[in-house]
């Protein structure tokens, strides 16, 4: 096996990426559209700065980086904190839409943002609850 290829593979998506730096950017240019979204803006009414903290911390955790948001939240359990919400499949596209945005403006190649955007649909789609 071509050793590159072998390094790549025992690497986290959070690691390819560019870690806590390119979650930070990511998370920014997100909710600069979350937060002003027609749709999905009503979402996001609490601590703008503590949605945004917690996102990161999840987004570590769920690309292969370090345990953070089970550091301090404990177990994301992601449907059970979002169930309070009344969440549609129309607000699962625009959150996804937003999502989309934001990683396109990332400087990174074709391929490391369609993997990195590949993890969220499903996400996404699991949050609907009504």
């Amino acid at each position: 096996m071509n050793p590159v290829a072998n390094f790549m593979e025992q690497q986290s998506l959070y690691e390819r990426i560019g870690g806590d730096a390119a979650l930070r950017q990511l998370t920014d240019k997100f909710y600069d559209q979350v937060f002003e979204h027609e749709l999905i803006s009503r979402l996001f009414k609490t601590d703008k700065d503590l949605i945004k903290e917690k996102q990161r911390l999840f987004l570590t955790q769920f690309l292969g980086g370090p345990q953070l948001y089970s550091d301090v939240y404990g177990h994301p359990m992601m449907r059970a904190r979002h169930m309070p919400h009344t969440i549609t499949e129309d607000d699962a596209v625009a959150w996804l839409q937003c999502m989309a945005s934001a990683v396109s403006e990332l400087p990174l190649s074709k391929e490391l943002k369609d993997e990195l955007f590949d993890r969220f649909p499903r996400t996404a789609f699991f949050m609907v609850n009504s």
